[in-house]
Order: structure tokens, then sequence, then C-alpha cells
């Protein structure tokens, strides 16, 4: 089996921010838990924290979060590949250290070298604490928040990090950041410093819940640094950071090396003890999955996350498995990551019609690509909310249809019926009773056979180009296209370099791509990015398949300010029923875990995360069990 290597919306680590984007969120109030607020003028309450419906679970004198070793060692290093990509990144290439703007292919790891406002916690799935920002007070409408930054906050080249630096970073990514970084910040009413240490935010009035905590996220720029250097271009020169981290080496397009700050102005804060555990993070880049595996074998990097089952199978019987010198792991996650799938770009007119959208579907056969290809390890993906309580089942709940019936003449009927599931094959690779359906629906969308080829409404022939940057998935994809085949379609398999892969599909040049993401438990922004009207036509947006649905984007807003949890989850359900109804994608399959390999050269806290493996921010080298494998590294 081949996993899609994961999106994540821009520039939102789960480090920094936990996945904010792809998670609703609020500010908190008092709670049993989190007694975090005081009461301060005019009922302003001020909070060491932000959470989704007031629920943070750590007080105000927290010492560390509770999955890592407060005493970790520092030192060594680890070496890994890119697992996951958001805005200009690329998997396979880099060209510049720029990642926060649509240009170019950015470098893994640039995330690390900025600090935030504030920052995630990896057992909760949307709260907030502070880092830069040691509180944060919140006006009783939630429209105004005055960040109270850390006076001892420091660049690495030891200027202070001021409340100017704060406005000025979250004003230029609002103006020439990324395309999706700007739509994210699109509540923002202003961002100003009223005074060195008092970042103020005005939000508009009707903003999205999550807005203040997208500010929070974001990585904070030197002003001054700026007034020197255009930040709307590409560069490799390093840019002026205040993180745990800086660039130290890099080989463009092949490795980058980030040094940790030895006197990092935040190391002992509640938020960073017992992470930022390395001396060095080094990510190395390859083209090809078989190159890299061989690389990880000869020692050339350190921590691999295997995405291959075929591999995870038989690829792992080499000699430093063997004698213990490579330990292999399965480590648990409880985030909602399953949604993966083929993703046809229906702003081409061959998918505008349903039909002909779930025709496709209906050619490609989980059950023999599981039983022959994926040794039987996973699970069919059916709804765009996977593995969350989000994920629609049966008929719609009188709650949802309470949602959905002032949409009623919006809507296919199918919308109020059972949810669509992929139908289970005869597991034969060509279940003969599903491709005859799927030929009905064809004719019944206007195609015609001519012979064996088949013919799209309009009378062109019907073409489909699946488009990848490497061939993993190539294996999984043929059955597919030998059953479209069947069908008349001509479809076809391109691999194309990973640069021009990025520029088709920032600019939706494709047919079909494969795409992977999570919305997290609380989807919110999440949405609007991958799902929105707007963000259909917006260049290097998540929305893939070009999803413009009106009534979709009016439940989204729903979303957005719901005062509950359980009303959050209604209104994602319906959407739900939506989106499966319409058919834009062929679903995959996915798995409730990390299958891992590494050199036994780290120690490692007692659990990770429930959110979050944590390799790079909370593992650690150690020399002995280095010593005692003999481990030479690269």
């Amino acid at each position: 089996m081949t996993e899609k290597l994961p999106l994540s919306l821009p520039f939102l680590t789960r480090r920094k921010a936990l996945g904010l984007g792809l998670s609703t969120l609020l500010p908190a109030g008092l709670s049993a838990r989190a007694a975090s607020a005081t009461a301060v003028a005019s009922e302003t309450l001020e909070t060491h924290g932000l959470s989704i419906f007031g629920d943070l679970a750590l007080p105000p004198d927290f010492t560390h979060f509770a999955y890592v070793n407060p005493g970790a060692p520092k030192g060594g290093e680890v070496a890994l590949q890119l697992t996951s990509i958001s805005g200009n990144q690329n998997f396979t290439t880099f060209n510049t250290l720029n990642i926060y703007i649509l240009k170019g292919d950015g470098a893994a790891g640039m995330g690390l070298t900025f600090d935030s406002l504030m920052t995630g916690n990896g057992d909760e799935p949307d709260s907030l604490y502070g880092l830069v920002a040691r509180a944060v007070r919140v006006s009783p409408d939630k429209t105004t928040y005055r960040f109270l930054l850390r006076k001892e906050a420091r660049f690495h080249d030891g200027s202070p990090l001021t409340a100017q630096d704060v406005a000025y970073s979250i004003n230029i990514l609002r103006t020439k950041g990324h395309p999706s970084i700007r739509q994210a910040l699109r509540d923002v009413e202003s961002a100003e410093a009223e005074a060195d240490d008092v970042f103020l935010l005005r939000l508009h009035p009707r903003h999205s819940r999550e807005a203040a905590l997208i500010v929070a996220g974001q990585p904070i720029f030197s002003q001054a640094y700026y007034a020197k250097h255009a930040f709307d271009e590409t560069t490799l020169e390093p840019p002026l950071g205040s993180g745990a981290y800086k660039v130290a080496t890099f080989e463009q397009g092949r490795t980058i090396t980030f040094e940790r700050v030895a006197d990092y102005w935040g190391r002992d804060l509640p938020v960073n003890r017992g992470q930022a555990n390395f001396d060095r993070i080094r990510f190395e880049y390859f083209a090809d999955r078989k190159v890299a595996f061989e690389a990880f074998k000869a020692g050339v990097f350190t921590f691999r996350e295997e995405f291959t089952s075929l591999v995870w199978a038989t690829g792992y019987d080499f000699a430093a498995v063997k004698d213990g010198r490579v330990k292999r792991a399965t480590l648990p996650d409880e985030s909602p990551m399953g949604t993966q799938g083929w993703f046809l770009n229906v702003r081409r007119d061959k998918f505008k019609d349903p039909k002909i959208r779930e025709a496709i579907g209906l050619a490609f056969d989980f059950e023999w690509t599981n039983a022959n290809i994926m040794y039987g390890v996973y699970s069919r993906t059916t709804s765009f909310f996977q593995n969350s309580p989000m994920a629609a089942e049966g008929k719609p709940s009188s709650e949802e249809l309470a949602l959905l019936e002032p949409y009623r003449d919006r809507l296919a009927p199918a919308v109020f019926d059972e949810v669509y599931v992929p139908p289970k094959s005869d597991a034969s690779g060509q279940d003969r009773a599903l491709l005859r359906r799927a030929a009905d629906l064809l004719v019944a969308a206007g195609c015609k056979r001519n012979g064996t080829s088949l013919a799209l409404p309009d009378g062109k022939p019907f073409e489909i180009e699946f488009l990848d940057f490497e061939g993993s998935l190539q294996p999984h994809t043929a059955p597919l296209i030998k059953n479209l085949k069947l069908l008349g379609i001509d479809a076809r398999y391109r691999i194309v370099d990973a640069a021009q892969y990025k520029r088709r599909t920032d600019d939706f040049d494709y047919d079909i791509v494969t795409s992977r993401f999570g919305l997290g438990l609380a989807p919110g922004e999440g949405m609007r990015a991958t799902f929105g009207s707007e963000a259909a036509n917006l260049p290097g947006s998540r929305n893939v398949s070009g999803i413009a649905d009106k009534v979709v984007d009016e439940l989204i807003e729903k979303a957005l300010v719901v005062e509950t949890r359980e009303e959050l989850t209604f209104i994602c359900r319906a959407i739900d029923r939506i989106l499966r109804a319409a058919h834009p994608w062929v679903p995959m399959w996915n798995k409730p875990n990390h299958l891992v390999a590494y050199w036994d050269i780290f120690g490692r806290p007692e659990r990770n995360a429930r959110y979050d493996i944590g390799v790079v921010s909370t593992w650690w080298y150690d020399p002995e069990k280095a010593k005692q494998i003999s481990f030479a590294g690269r």
C-alpha cells in the first residue's frame, strides 16, 4: 500500500498551532479543569491560553506538557524526510527558504526558525498556550484581543521581538503572503502595536471563531530585517528568526540542516520544556521512494515513516533490522487523518455531471487492491471527515434534517437518503456488476460508445490523465485505469517532475490528482479552504476538486460561529452528506496509526502525544545507544 503524504493548511504545524486552520477555535472561558482567566476591566478576560468551547486542560501554572520528558538531554542529530507539506512546499525538492508565499518550492523545516504568539498542546485537539505571548486579554464580544508579549523575547541577532514585529508579520501576510494564508486571515480588521509589549488585534464582527487563533499561530518576522529584504520574493538567504532553531547548512534541492540555538530565549518556557532536544535537525530530499529507502538502510537518514505496506511487510529484512540496530514501531495517533483519494477536477467540463463522477468511482476495486497490493491492512475511506464523529452515517438525523431542509430544492435527493458509501466489490479486480452499473451511469449522463471507445456528451473522446510527481501509487492506479478502459475511457498515469507538478496543481491544470488531509476534531476554517467556493479558484488552494456549492458555503459559515461542539458535529455531518452525494473524488484507504522505523540511537518519552508522534520535538539523541550499535551516520 502507498499512502499519499499529507497536506496541511499553510504554515501552522502541530508544534506551532496544533492544526489551526484545520480546527475551529474559541477563546477559552473559565472551566472546571482550567481556571485560566481572571477578570480585568469591563469584564475583559485575561487568559494564559485559548481553546475551543472554553475547555483548556492545563492551568496557568503548568510546568510542561504531559507527554514530554522535561529532563531530556540535548545533543546529537535526527535526519529524516519531509512527510507533510503546506503552501509552496514540495516533497522532492526546494529552491527557496521563503515558505510563506506562492512562488518557488519551499524548504522543509523553515517553521522551526520562527516563533509564534502561541503554540499547541499535542494532547488537546484544539488548544493553544502562550509562547511569545504570556497572556491574552479578550473583550466580551470577542472582537478585540490584546496579546501581552514576553519582554525577554528575542530574535537570533539579539534584537528584541516586539509588538511592532507581530503587527508587521500579520499585515504582510495579509497582503503578500501565500493566497491560502491571506484567505485564512480574512477576518482581521486591524493588527497594530499598542505598546512594545502589547499587540492589538481587532476582528470583524462576524468573524470565524478561530480567527484569533489563526493569528496566534502565524510566524513572527523581524520588521527591521524585512525593511532590507523583499518579503514576497524567493530567496536562499536564511531569514532572521526567533525560534529554537536556525538554518545551518543546505544544498539546494537535496538537503537542509537546522542547528539548535543554544541561547534560545524561550528554551525554559513551560510550552518548550523537554522539547527541541536535538542539536541538529536534517531533512533529506529524494525524488524516488525506493532510493530513499536504500538511503535509510545505509544510515543516510535516521528516522523514516513508512507509507508503503509492501515495503513494511517485506522490505525490513535487512541486516540492521535483524541485529536490532534499526527498530520498527507502530505509533498511535488520534488525529482524523484518513481523508485520502483521487480528486476529480470538477472545473473541467468532462467531470461536471455527478453521474460521470460516480461511475469513475465504481471502477475502483478497493477489496482487490487491499488484498493483493496492500496486505489487507487498510480500511476503505468513505467520508470527508474520516475517523471522526463528524462523519455522516445512515439517514440524516432530525438535527441534520433541520439544517438541510431549507435547501431541499437545491440539493440532490440522495442527500436526504442513506449517506453514500462506496459499494463492496467481489474482490475480483473486475466486478462485472459494478462495471455494468458504471456503464449505465455514463450512458445516463449522455456518453456514447463508439466501438471500444467512449465519447463524452459533446462528442469528444473521454480521456483522463492521473497526474503525479512520483510513481508509488502507480500499482494502485493501474487496476483502476484498466477498468476505466473497459468502460471505454482512455485513462493514463502521467508522472512529471516535482516543479512542474507544483505549477500545474497551483493552477488547477489537471484531470485527477491524489490528496490526503485531515480536518481535525473541530473543523472550521479548514473547511472553507478545502470545500469553499472562494478557494475553488484561489491559486495553490487545498480545494483540489474545485468544489463550489453555495449550500456548502452557507453551512460552513454556520459552522464557524456555532456555540457548541454538538452543533458543529451536526453541521459537519450535513456537509459530509452533500459532498459524498456529489462524488468529487474516488475515496482510497486509511489507517489510524503511523508505521515508523529508526536507527536505535534515540530516547523517547514514555508516550507520544495523543495528536502528534512528536519525533522532532520530543525525542532525543542517546550517545550510549549510538556507541553500542557503532552508528556512524552519513
